[in-house]
């Protein structure tokens, strides 16, 4: 506790930090994941090189990946850009299956009934497709969020400010308490994220609510006393 007290400056910086390199790939990878899903969706062929690319990026180990980057975009061996860019790398990678289903999991007839109706491509894209998908595509959302805000921590190799710096410090100085804190921040922003989703999800889908409310079993008044009598009897 004496060490918390003594770091918390440090341990403010980190988090945000750790926050602000989290939310970019995340947006990014989904914004670059639905479409693809979409396409993998409506096409056989599509559908597998676009779901094996995502397998094969997905296996990079992510310290050559690092070394390999600033080569590509031109940065420094220590700039976030590199770190960003590879996490987005693997959030389109993990979103891609999601989004594939998610498309692939709406009802024909309503596209066709859109279709007829004078729905254009993108119209029926936006107002049908996307929406209908919205509650499957939220779900593979949300493990992406968690597998990234897990995966900035790997950053503090090249030289990335965030609480995988705890980790690593921590470790080498012998200090349990500042892993122990490293540890619990991250689990608190993968909560906080999540928590974030579902709060969106349940204001941008409201009928995904309804359709919820609408399956739920309804308990057969008559049945529930028998149930009870029997028990009275038993008793």
């Amino acid at each position: 506790m004496n060490w918390i007290a003594s770091n918390l400056d440090l341990i403010f910086g980190l988090t945000v930090n750790h926050v602000r390199l989290a939310i970019l790939p995340i947006v990014l990878g989904f914004v670059i994941a639905v479409p693809l899903g979409w396409v993998a969706s409506r096409n056989r062929t599509a559908r597998t090189f676009i779901i094996s690319a995502g397998s094969l990026l997905y296996t990079i180990p992510s310290l050559p990946l690092f070394v390999i980057l600033p080569v590509i975009l031109g940065t420094r061996i220590l700039d976030d850009t590199n770190l960003v860019v590879a996490l987005t790398i693997y959030a389109v990678a993990i979103m891609l299956r999601s989004a594939t289903d998610a498309f692939g999991s709406v009802d024909r007839s309503i596209i066709e009934s859109a279709k007829a109706t004078g729905f254009s491509r993108a119209g029926r894209f936006w107002r049908v497709e996307f929406p209908l998908a919205g509650p499957v595509l939220l779900a593979g959302l949300r493990v992406v969020s968690v597998s990234t805000i897990a995966l900035v921590s790997v950053g503090v190799i090249i030289g990335s400010e965030n609480l995988g710096y705890l980790f690593q410090n921590g470790k080498q100085r012998g200090i349990l308490e500042e892993v122990v804190v490293g540890i619990v921040m991250s689990l608190l922003i993968a909560l906080v994220f999540d928590l974030i989703l579902v709060a969106l999800g349940r204001v941008l889908m409201p009928w995904s609510r309804a359709a919820d409310v609408r399956v739920q079993p309804r308990t057969d008044s008559r049945s529930s006393r028998r149930v009870v009598a029997r028990s009275d009897t038993v008793a």
